[in-house]
């Protein structure tokens, strides 16, 4: 019987601590460990992204939509180095992420050997709570079980450097002796409550108030029905941030949808009229959509201590789990008689999805992009996964996509970085193979990286207990958001050799890959065309020709906005015409009087 290796054990340590998935990459700097893989009949099981930025981001999204860990792993080096931006959106989106990667062998570090790169210094800041690296066999267990216990409580990115000589060494666990640090696998951590003091100063703001809103981020994922009941007592509204958009349903009345520059009026409206604010597990960072500083007494709840009292001049700030500390609040509030405040919210809600039922139906140069998301919202499966990608997508997606039941849903939020969507479903996929899965992107994400990523859905997908993936693609050769941008921030006219996109054929690729595809060219297709690809016994690429020069004007446009939009036209944009025609129709929907 062969002896454990140091990469033998590293697998095995995984094992115990439940990971069953890593997303990687191969190269020699983690041979390896890619033996031991080999010997362990691939347990846990490793899935092979096109680029390590693809495995990271499907680390991200495994994390995301399963709430456990998600581990990568890359070679030394250009590996490490792929690794990052992935990483980047895990740290910042706040997600437990473990990075593996490889280095050079110990006798060649120092010596500028090939794909050596100090690992210590690239990663400090990504893996800033815990960065090591193995330098003998006894230092593991714990470095790799401090760095599953670090991202895991603490929630963000943790890195473990193993040299490439050390993976093929015998593993010797660490001794009962001076400076050896045994370890365990055991996870468990109890939910801080703020003190009942506290949780009274915060009872008696929210009874005082007469308009009360209430902000939730992805932090109060877990406080569902807490929220839902302070809501009912208060008589608050509730407005999302977008990385807390699946927190609640939509389908409640009082639900104002997003919050921000991709959010809506009646969201805006709400915090542009409150007395009162409850923020829950949310560190929405744009103050100028919160109400004028003085004007709302403000409260928040978050369970990290380092994100509390940020953003808006809060009087009370709770440090707590979101449902115990809400748990606590419920039976010292009063419940407000005068329930006017919630009618106009509702009144409000209801006034905007029938001004976007009339934006999806305007007529557009194919395709209203609006139309696309709009026809799709009603079809979700009540267990749908969702990823939107950064741009105009993510326009559509906080707009005009109701989250009703169990469905979930994410973006990049805080970094914002193009070209997770796919690699986000494919980790959601083999983390939860029995819900249907879609990703929303942009052409311009696409062809960064999408595109690619369909190698890896072609490869994997007969092992998922549920074949549905859909992946739309918006077809329109613009890499839109920026255009406009560009239009309404700084008054410039589109710059073609930026922003043109050359055609590729999304639906007839995945068709060459022996994926489904559909193509939408016309309004007319767009139903049949999400039917098909609802419908499809395979993953599908569904590819919808949409016009670039539907604006995504946000619900508080103001007009320096719209003037320097117009600004642009004079400056000769190349699509100005159709920019005039398709703007002046959108916005009027929002001053037509409702159905009722």
């Amino acid at each position: 019987m062969s002896s454990t290796t140091v990469g033998d054990f590293v697998l095995q340590r995984l094992r115990e601590w439940d990971v069953d998935h890593v997303f990687g990459y191969a190269g020699d700097g983690i041979n390896g460990l890619l033996a031991a893989w080999q010997k362990a009949e691939n347990k846990p099981r490793f899935v092979q992204a096109r680029h390590e930025e693809m495995a990271a981001f499907e680390a991200v999204g495994y994390a995301k939509f399963t709430g456990r860990v998600g581990v990568c792993t890359a070679t030394s080096g250009p590996g490490a180095i792929h690794l990052l931006n992935g990483l980047y959106d895990a740290k910042l989106d706040h997600v437990p992420v473990v990075a593996i990667v490889g280095q050079t062998a110990r006798s060649a570090m120092g010596g500028s050997y090939q794909q050596e790169v100090d690992l210590h210094t690239l990663y400090k800041d990504v893996a800033s709570d815990y960065c090591e690296t193995v330098m003998v066999p006894e230092q593991l267990p714990n470095v790799l079980d401090r760095a599953i216990r670090i991202a895991a409580s603490r929630r963000t990115v943790t890195a473990l450097i193993i040299p490439s000589d050390l993976q093929e060494l015998e593993y010797t666990a660490p001794s009962h002796a001076f400076k050896m640090v045994p370890s365990s696998t055991d996870l468990s951590w109890s939910l801080p409550e703020p003190a009942a003091e506290q949780i009274d100063r915060a009872a008696e703001i929210l009874n005082e108030g007469s308009r009360v809103a209430i902000l939730v981020g992805q932090g109060a994922r877990g406080a569902a029905d807490e929220v839902t009941e302070v809501a009912e007592i208060t008589g608050a509204g509730v407005a999302k941030a977008l990385l807390g958009k699946d927190v609640l349903p939509d389908e409640l009345p009082w639900v104002t949808g997003s919050i921000g520059l991709l959010g809506t009026r009646p969201s805006y409206e709400l915090m542009m009229d409150c007395d009162t604010l409850l923020v829950v597990g949310s560190n929405f960072p744009y103050t100028q959509f919160l109400p004028e500083f003085g004007k709302a007494r403000a409260i928040q709840i978050d369970l990290d201590p380092t994100m509390i009292g940020m953003r808006y001049p809060f009087e009370v700030n709770l440090v707590g789990d979101a449902a115990r500390t809400l748990q606590a609040l419920i039976p010292l509030l009063q419940r407000k008689q005068d329930r006017s405040w919630r009618e106009g919210i509702e009144s409000n809600v209801r006034r905007w999805w029938e001004v976007m039922e009339r934006r999806a139906h305007t007529s557009a140069d194919p395709i209203n992009p609006e139309l696309v998301f709009h026809e799709l919202s009603d079809r979700l499966p009540a267990n749908a996964i969702l990823a939107s990608d950064s741009g105009s997508a993510a326009n559509w997606y906080a707009r005009h996509i109701k989250i009703r039941g169990d469905m979930r849903g994410s973006l990049s939020g805080t970094l914002a970085t193009m070209g997770p969507g796919v690699p986000y479903v494919i980790g959601a996929k083999f983390g939860q193979p029995n819900r249907p899965a879609y990703a929303l992107v942009g052409d311009g994400a696409m062809q960064m990286n999408g595109i690619n990523e369909l190698i890896t859905i072609a490869k994997y997908w007969q092992d998922w207990a549920d074949p549905r993936l859909v992946v739309a693609v918006l077809h329109n050769n613009d890499l839109n958001q920026v255009t406009w941008e560009l239009r309404a921030m700084g008054g410039s006219p589109q710059f073609l050799p930026s922003q043109e996109l050359p055609e590729f054929p999304y639906a007839g690729y995945a068709r060459l890959l022996g994926l489904h595809g559909v193509t939408a060219e016309k309004p007319e297709e767009v139903v049949p065309a999400w039917e098909e690809a609802l419908r499809a016994d395979r993953p599908c690429v569904v590819e919808f020709r949409t016009d670039p020069a539907v604006p995504p004007i946000p619900p508080h446009a103001t007009w320096d906005q719209m003037e320097k939009a117009l600004e642009s036209i004079v400056r000769g944009d190349s699509d100005r015409v159709a920019m005039v025609k398709e703007g002046v129709k959108s916005k009027v929907q929002e001053f037509l009087p409702g159905k009722s």
